[in-house]
């Protein structure tokens, strides 16, 4: 095609010289007589809208498997709402829609096939424990599955072609993260599994509205070191009782600034000495319980050492409310769910219930146990 444009232009050059006026718009007639600019006008204009819609159809497939497996971690799995994503991130292009085609996964989702080998193919399915949903989604507009084409139709040959119907697929699993930032005191395994009922009684997370305001029964206290107290009575070993933090420790964890810390999937962090609660932790806690917000704290399962010695071992992450706290007698808020739980003189505890909730950006994988945390990622 070059050549005979070439071989089409020069003459036509030739015969105006250095006059060069007219040569441009004689040229463009030779390359429109030759079908270049078609060409070129197919190459730029419909292989780039079809750039754009694969572009789009990915972005919807990625919110939609986030969307997904974000209700399915707490308890829903609602596969309806792909389609919301998925138009969310739909142009003008298409008239702001997509298609989805499919919504597999684990559980009531329905088992997805494997990998067919074309490029739109999401990954395999991860192995057996793994919560997993995929999202296919593909090109739809208000008159029906195919981008139409601008000029890719007018080429030689091309008569026939009504568009290309794009497609793409996303991936994501969801469950309890193995490590995570949290707020900067710690509670036992054993608070967890009897305020829990083994992990079978949750309040309902805020905002409140819309959810409802739990019933002031799920509301416990969570006696710190040297407390009076148990949340069994005795029923569980020492160093899993409420209260039965290490010698001159009382909860907290080390602090990295602003009430928080991270703790990794090592399994073990370390405590803070003292009663007080660092300034940072006192407006992170007024703020939560004034504000009525969802914390991550870490659940130990054993515990070691003494003062600034004191070692942690992780069982996992637990979601909480913060609803009163008596922490020396500076620090202290009215219970504003069950007005009746009073901490007083040296009883030094913090009052809350334990819920389900989303850590929002994981720092590390997922694996841990169930406690009431969970997190969601996007793996293909």
């Amino acid at each position: 095609m070059r050549d005979l444009i070439t071989g089409l232009a020069r003459p036509v050059l030739r015969l105006l010289g250095r006059d060069d006026r007219g040569a441009i718009g004689v040229l463009i007639a030779v390359l429109i007589a030759g079908g270049a600019l078609l060409g070129i006008g197919a190459l730029v204009v419909d292989a780039g809208q079809l750039y754009q819609n694969r572009a789009e159809l990915q972005n919807g497939a990625d919110a939609a498997a986030l969307g997904v497996a974000r209700s399915c971690a707490l308890g829903t799995c609602q596969a309806a709402v792909a389609t919301n994503y998925a138009n969310k991130n739909a142009s003008a292009l298409t008239g702001n829609l997509a298609g989805v085609d499919l919504v597999c996964g684990s559980g009531s989702l329905g088992g997805c096939s494997g990998p067919t080998g074309a490029m739109t193919d999401c990954p395999s399915p991860p192995g057996s424990g793994t919560n997993y949903v995929d999202v296919h989604t593909s090109t739809r507009t208000p008159t029906g599955t195919l981008l139409p084409p601008v000029f890719a139709r007018t080429l030689p040959g091309n008569s026939s072609y009504q568009g290309t119907n794009v497609q793409a697929c996303a991936q994501a699993e969801w469950g309890a993260p193995s490590s995570a930032n949290t707020i900067a005191f710690t509670i036992s395994a054993c608070s967890w599994y009897v305020y829990t009922n083994d992990g079978t009684t949750f309040a309902q997370p805020p905002p409140y509205p819309p959810n409802t305001v739990p019933p002031a029964s799920y509301d416990h206290i969570l006696f710190e070191h040297g407390s009076k107290g148990s949340t069994t009575g005795g029923g569980c070993p020492l160093d899993n009782q409420s209260g039965a933090d290490a010698p001159g420790n009382f909860g907290w964890t080390s602090d990295s600034g602003n009430c928080s810390t991270f703790i990794s999937g090592n399994g073990s962090y370390s405590g803070q000495t003292g009663v007080p609660a660092t300034s940072d932790c006192q407006t992170v806690i007024q703020n939560d319980w004034a504000k009525k917000l969802l914390v991550y704290v870490p659940v130990y399962a054993t515990v070691g050492g003494t003062g600034s010695g004191t070692t942690y071992t992780l069982l996992g992450f637990a979601a909480f409310v913060i609803t009163g706290y008596h922490i020396t007698g500076s620090f202290t808020a009215d219970d504003w769910l069950n007005p009746n739980n009073k901490c007083t003189g040296n009883q030094f505890c913090i009052y809350g219930y334990f819920t389900q909730g989303l850590i929002p950006s994981p720092p590390g994988g997922l694996g841990g146990p169930p406690l009431g945390a969970s997190a969601v990622k996007l793996t293909g």
